[in-house]
């Protein structure tokens, strides 16, 4: 898996490839200094996921993040910082991170937050949970009645937990085409429109522990 790290203090990106470099099959395939400079190297290199500081020069990381995922939108993103706000959760949202995750937590977090990212899932710091509810609209009216069936709750825990359709087809011994139909039904039931809305609603009622 590729990886590329966004960052302009030197120490920090040092950090970051001491955790994830003792990983079997990961590559740090670019390091990157300012926004501008994640965007082009991430259109060279494509990575499958990006670890974003937000405080960059030039372009900030929530700019950078939009303008990647525009270009590259299978790349995935997390959004590593030191600060933690209401208003800056919901742009981080907004700009179609993956992961938010605070630097202080990097050393315990950081690579279950690769991983799940990297597998299609979300990773939220806990601090973030009940704002990023607040960042979507979900009418409570319709979205939290509706509650999922048995077989559904099931394949929520399978699809916020990075796993693709087909691994969830296998763990549940039911075909893809099922599994993809009880999404859709449970999106369109809960009125989400992403896996990442898909994970808040687990979370803001205990299908998952945030």
């Amino acid at each position: 898996m590729r990886i590329l790290i966004a960052d302009d203090h030197d120490i920090v990106r040092l950090g970051l490839k001491q955790l994830l470099t003792d990983r079997a099959g990961w590559e740090i395939c670019a390091e990157a200094t300012t926004g501008n400079e994640s965007v082009e190297l991430a259109k060279q290199f494509k990575p499958e996921v990006v670890l974003m500081d937000i405080g960059m020069p030039e372009l900030n990381g929530i700019e950078a993040t939009h303008e990647i995922r525009k270009l590259l939108p299978e790349t995935k993103i997390v959004i590593l910082t030191m600060h933690f706000s209401d208003q800056l959760t919901r742009d981080i949202v907004e700009a179609g991170a993956s992961g938010y995750l605070l630097k202080s937590d990097a050393g315990r977090q950081l690579v279950t937050a690769v991983e799940t990212v990297a597998k299609g899932g979300s990773y939220f710091t806990s601090q973030a949970a009940d704002t990023t509810v607040g960042a979507h609209t979900m009418p409570r009216s319709s979205a939290f009645k509706q509650q999922p069936t048995p077989r559904e709750r099931q394949i929520v825990l399978l699809l916020v937990d990075g796993k693709s359709s087909k691994e969830v087809a296998t763990s549940l011994g039911i075909s893809v085409k099922t599994v993809e139909t009880h999404r859709a039904n449970l999106m369109r039931k809960l009125e989400l429109h992403s896996i990442c809305e898909l994970v808040v609603y687990a979370i803001k009622n205990k299908i998952i522990e945030a």
